[in-house]
């Protein structure tokens, strides 16, 4: 598992956030080590709720609501392994095929 996809991982588990907002936060490059610099409404009451504040910027750099397509990071993380598993298959794959083309035996001589 990515050491980044972790970290949003338990910034979702810690703030209760949805997959949707986490989309969002990962879109707006927002890192997710400072929410709880951002998630401090309580102490201080003129900041948003972080899920508030989330979508009020989201909607200000994209123009939308929220994302066309939500992906949660389980879902992310599956995809990653299945993507990485089949570029090794295919490197695999090259790379026999480039020791056949160079293999001695059948070097004429």
């Amino acid at each position: 598992m990515s050491k980044n996809l972790e970290q949003w991982l338990t910034a979702k588990k810690k703030f209760r956030l949805s997959d949707k907002h986490i989309q969002m936060a990962r879109e707006l490059g927002l890192n997710p080590q400072k929410f709880g610099s951002l998630d401090n409404h309580k102490q201080e009451p003129w900041k948003a709720p972080l899920p508030v504040f989330i979508e009020e910027i989201y909607f200000k750099r994209f123009k939308k609501e929220a994302p066309d397509l939500i992906v949660s990071i389980e879902q992310k993380m599956k995809d990653d392994k299945a993507k990485a598993a089949k570029k090794k298959s295919q490197k695999a794959k090259r790379r026999s095929a480039n020791t056949e083309s160079k293999n001695p035996s059948n070097h004429q001589q």
